[in-house]
């Protein structure tokens, strides 16, 4: 087991915790510590929010001029780029997903700060607005919103840790960040990489340690002046209702429960049969199933049904499961012991209530957070493992006969993040996608995403958006500046 890592920076400085505690952290492929980092508190946070305070308000950050700021978000891609597979194996050893999982996920961490760096770059200094007068001078301009606090989830530290610090750094805010207690440790390389890059220090500061702890401090903060959260609903509403009191800007991403509707018409041909099954297996158990847009739902058309989950269930049991960076391996463990007890959990009660087993729905031999890729057939909707977010490898099966149907099953859940809709007909296609109410909709196609397009859900999926020009839109306020170019007296009041 390594030494304690001071993971704990405020205003440029990496230090331990106030309090001296310690967190170790799990390999979840053999349940062994592997690292100890700092465990910080509410007077870790307080510091961090100070410093940050600080570096907004007499700091230099914010007066950095644009062109500046984008190329430090460059110099962070570029230093990425060098250390990709460094700080992709520690993303794999961290939570459990394979190796090449990890590599993508720091090819779209660069991506990230570049998308951003360009789009700053390429906005003008202002919308004039027309007064309807020439003595008028009116523009809406925009200016970072302050001290931002960042509290990230444990499925994809580093991507989501990403998605809120380069377009809060790319405004001009400064930030304290809090990942995940589970999976610390490659947003304290990020951390570090800004610091190498030449970020002012007390621009970014980062707390590692719990959430009851140092995410409820930070969210209810006086000086904190945004929090964007991702992470589950029931955190992620103890966190707006933290900030209420303090008016602060909040913006939430909060899971799905999300639906991959297959029309028979998708799979007529043998090349569209096997591209579909593949595709809901990659949108089902990629990651092992702890992905905010997972397709857990799969809802295919009755005609369609035994065929296609036959082969599902075939391609489910050959998975191979190991550790991430393993020859072969295709899928990793469980993040922990706690999320393993909670996918069983989930697996019974879809049984109990009438579900039927086609493939997995057990832990393999051996030591770890391990469990088998799972599909039940015959579920509905008044089952719990259809209703809730599992975040686990379980794919659920559903049966339509219309596209009404199909529509209004795929619709009929509490989240609205993501969805997909596979059919042969373009007419469909465009109706379907259009009736969804899902922030993300995929033809054909399950899981990518573009740096530049908006990624966000309706419905308890959260509020806000991250990505996209209304990701960095979040991280800003707007000012109206109205200068009267011949000032006169008015005469309201007589004198």
């Amino acid at each position: 087991m390594s030494a304690a890592q001071q993971t704990i920076q405020v205003g440029g400085e990496w230090r331990p915790a106030v309090s001296g505690a310690t967190r170790d952290i799990i390999d979840p492929v053999d349940a062994d510590v592997f690292a100890v980092v700092s465990e910080g508190g509410v007077a870790d946070t307080d510091d961090a929010v100070a410093a940050a305070r600080a570096a907004f308000d007499d700091g230099v950050w914010p007066r950095t001029p644009v062109a500046e700021r984008a190329a430090l978000l460059r110099r962070v891609a570029a230093l990425l780029e060098r250390d990709r597979e460094k700080i992709g194996a520690l993303e794999s050893r961290d939570a459990g997903k394979t190796l090449e999982e990890g590599r993508v996920d720091v090819d779209c961490v660069r991506d990230a700060f570049v998308y951003f760096a360009d789009l700053v770059m390429n906005e003008s200094g202002g919308r004039v607005v027309d007064a309807g007068n020439d003595e008028i001078h009116s523009v809406v301009v925009h200016e970072p919103v302050g001290v931002c606090a960042l509290i990230t989830p444990w499925n994809y530290p580093l991507l989501q840790a990403s998605w809120k610090i380069a377009p809060a750094l790319a405004a001009g805010n400064t930030f304290v960040v809090k990942p995940s207690e589970i999976t610390p440790l490659s947003t304290v390389a990020l951390i570090g990489l800004l610091m190498e890059a030449g970020l002012p220090q007390g621009a970014a500061n980062i707390v590692t340690g719990a959430g009851d702890t140092v995410g409820a401090r930070l969210a209810e903060h006086p000086d904190v002046d945004l929090v964007s959260f991702t992470g589950g609903l029931a955190s992620g509403t103890k966190v707006a209702r933290a900030a209420a009191d303090t008016v602060k800007k909040v913006a939430l991403e909060l899971g799905g429960k999300n639906p991959n509707v297959v029309f028979a018409d998708a799979c007529a041909t043998d090349e569209g049969f096997d591209t579909a099954v593949d595709q809901a297996l990659n949108a089902a158990f990629i990651h092992s199933g702890q992905v905010c847009s997972a397709g857990s739902r799969l809802i295919v058309e009755e005609s369609l049904r035994e065929r296609f989950v036959a082969e599902l269930a075939r391609r489910a049991e050959r998975i191979r499961l190991g550790r991430g960076t393993d020859p072969g391996v295709e899928c990793g463990p469980l993040v922990s012991a706690r999320q393993l007890a909670r996918t069983e959990d989930y697996v019974a009660s879809a049984l109990a209530e009438g579900a039927v087993l086609r493939a997995g729905g057990e832990r393999p031999d051996g030591p770890g957070y391990f469990y088998r890729p799972t599909v039940l057939d015959r579920c509905d909707r008044r089952m719990r493992v259809v209703r809730e977010e599992v975040f686990g490898p379980v794919l659920t099966v559903e049966t339509f006969r219309t596209e009404d149907e199909a529509v209004t099953l795929a619709n009929d859940t509490e989240y609205g993040l993501a969805g997909a809709v596979w059919t042969a007909d373009a007419g469909r296609a465009r109706r379907v996608a259009g009736r969804l109410r899902h922030g993300t909709i995929w033809i054909n196609d399950f899981h990518p995403y573009l740096p530049q397009a908006e990624w966000g859900g309706f419905g308890k999926s959260g509020t806000g958006r991250e990505l996209g020009p209304t990701g960095l839109a979040e991280y800003r306020e707007a000012k109206h500046i109205y200068q009267n170019l011949a000032p006169r007296p008015v005469r309201w009041f007589a004198g």
